[in-house]
């Protein structure tokens, strides 16, 4: 759905912020959830209700020590309507709900230096986003989106099994995204995103952020609206497997109000090698 391109990325779950550690090399790291969302706003559509995201899939694997490759999308969107009011597209909508698979995004993220004791690790992603969706669903905008952003990430404080309590991320950047009623026309909107990730124990972690895009011009063309949202959850690693889960906070108008997700990820080990 594009009320939330150039958010979701594959990063550690249930957080949108990117991290800039690396998936080791030949390993996938694959990752699955569900998403609720209230109040949610599709203003393409002129369409409003409460959405459910059911697999949302997020694949990494390592081709190098500092460069790790990404895919993610979503099996299904589905929308509960509450309202349509002045549609800008045609909708091929019956009855009060509606249903899409989400938009497929393809990145790269590459690391450009290791942390030291003072400064932060550094890093960079870009990547697209296909247009899948069918914009008569009213969900997605059936639109072809490009982002770039850098990578900040510091790690700090007392150790836990071999690693510092404290991990900070944040992320700047651009999406340059289509605007989908105006010809030969594009919205350019700043990325942001400012997360922690506090362990707790070995096994349990405390994760909070803020993360969305800002539009750079006033009156934004329909479809590509500034977005922000707020996270609280957690991380619960068992049996090989990593659980999370997390409250989600709308801070923008166009922003669902309030939702909940929960995922679980892998890590495999090696299962390739790649070319040298």
């Amino acid at each position: 759905m594009l009320a939330f391109a150039f958010q979701v990325s594959a990063q550690q779950r249930p957080l949108l912020t990117d991290d800039i550690d690396i998936t080791p090399a030949g390993s996938l790291e694959i990752s699955a959830g569900v998403d609720f969302y209230q109040d949610a706003r599709f203003p393409l559509a002129g369409m409003e209700g409460d959405l459910t995201r059911v697999g949302d899939i997020r694949i990494k694997t390592g081709i190098a020590s500092n460069v790790e490759l990404q895919i993610e999308g979503v099996l299904q969107n589905y929308v509960s309507i509450d309202s349509i009011t002045s549609p800008s597209i045609p909708l091929n909508i019956r009855g009060n709900s509606t249903h899409d698979f989400g938009d497929i995004t393809v990145s790269a993220k590459i690391k450009l230096r290791n942390e030291t004791k003072h400064l932060p690790a550094l890093g960079l992603k870009f990547g697209y986003e296909l247009p899948n969706t069918d914009q008569a669903k009213g969900i997605g905008t059936n639109q072809i989106n490009i982002f770039s952003k850098i990578l900040l990430q510091k790690k700090f404080g007392s150790f836990v099994a071999g690693t510092p309590r404290m991990n900070l991320m944040g992320n700047i950047g651009i999406g340059l995204m289509s605007a989908p009623l105006d010809r030969f026309s594009q919205n350019d909107v700043i990325l942001y995103g400012l997360a922690g990730i506090y362990r707790i124990t070995d096994h349990v972690n405390i994760v909070s952020e803020i993360n969305g895009r800002a539009s750079t011009r006033r009156n934004a063309p329909i479809g590509t609206e500034s977005l922000g949202q707020l996270r609280v959850g957690a991380q619960f690693r068992a049996s090989g497997l990593r659980f999370d889960t997390a409250a989600a906070f709308g801070i923008t108008k166009n922003t669902p109000r309030t939702g909940i997700t929960f995922g679980v990820t892998y890590v495999s080990p090696s299962i390739f090698t790649p070319a040298k």
